[in-house]
């Protein structure tokens, strides 16, 4: 029974979703986990059972109930599963349910008032311009990788990219005389990102100077960024270089190719960018993924306070 309604979600997930593999792994290991846990719970309750008496059934998705759910957690709780785990788990039943309701299986969601644990959002590290502008400095440009590695974090820092999408990046996307260029990112989505001046002159620089001079392996024509022996990079490989960068530049802090990218956001809002307009860049299908980045010390928080509040503004006026 829960193998027919599992074979039905996994469908869903893949043709009207469409999910990614590991996105679509991940929620079935869930449903998984959940389908344990009722055959523990089912194991437990038939050993008082009279000899000889079968166990019963499984209960089906529409047997269980609110209660159901929330004795699992408790039981999670207990065994000490962190919360992070917990929530990743009630996500991706919440959503088995919201297929069951879709395909009519269901009439009502058991799921509907279940709690997610409140999770305390990690602040990701973040560089200041300062830093950045020192591992720009560590680069050697007398080496044709050094031009390359000098337009690869141009264009993380200026564009946002997630490392894939780095390295993913195509010359046909590259649409500069409009200042955009073109990213796949997520679950195939395409976005337009913005992309500066500084950027585009030192991805010129690596095309022109080094790219155009290169053998390129089959398949990889139309590949920006490429190695030494003219195929695609690695993502292993980007952070790698930036790791090397970093210690070169003599930053301690915790760095990968996606510290640029939690640098871009954070620096476009503080620097009053629209939340929506920095989401809509970085690909985030919610905000409240974006609003991560609204972590402002409390001296620029004071500053703008002091600064734009009317109140502020007006008595600085009557002085």
């Amino acid at each position: 029974m829960w193998q027919s309604y599992i074979k039905g979600f996994h469908a869903y997930l893949l043709l009207e979703r469409s999910m990614s593999g590991n996105t679509i792994e991940a929620y079935l290991r869930d449903i998984g986990k959940l389908v344990q846990y009722l055959d523990l719970q089912q194991l437990v309750a038939s050993q008082s059972l009279p000899e000889g008496q079968p166990r019963p059934p499984l209960p089906s998705p529409g047997d269980l109930i609110l209660v159901d759910f929330q004795k699992m957690l408790k039981w999670l709780n207990e065994l000490g599963l962190d919360m992070r785990s917990q929530a990743r788990l009630i996500s991706g039943i919440k959503a088995f349910y919201r297929y069951l309701l879709v395909e009519d299986i269901l009439q009502t969601d058991p799921t509907e008032m279940l709690e997610t644990p409140k999770l305390d959002r990690k602040i990701p590290e973040v560089l200041n311009y300062d830093e950045i502008q020192r591992m720009l400095a560590a680069i050697d440009h007398s080496d044709p990788l050094g031009l390359r590695n000098r337009a690869m974090l141009e264009t993380l820092y200026a564009c946002g990219l997630r490392v894939s999408e780095l390295t993913n990046l195509r010359i046909s996307n590259l649409h500069f005389d409009v200042g955009f260029i073109k990213v796949l990112g997520k679950n195939d989505k395409e976005r337009l990102v913005p992309i500066g001046d500084e950027a585009v002159k030192h991805i010129g620089f690596y095309v022109d100077g080094v790219r155009r001079h290169m053998k390129i392996k089959k398949d990889n024509e139309n590949v920006l960024f490429l190695n030494r022996r003219g195929s695609k990079l690695t993502r292993i490989m980007v952070f790698l270089i930036v790791k090397d960068l970093a210690k070169l530049a003599g930053i301690e802090k915790n760095i990968s190719p996606h510290t640029f990218r939690h640098s871009f956001a954070t620096h476009l809002i503080e620097g009053g960018a629209d939340l929506k307009a920095v989401q809509d860049m970085l690909g985030h299908e919610s905000i409240t993924t974006t609003e991560i980045y609204t972590h402002l010390d409390t001296d620029y928080l004071k500053e703008t306070v002091l600064n734009f509040h009317p109140r502020n503004v007006e008595m600085r006026g009557v002085k």
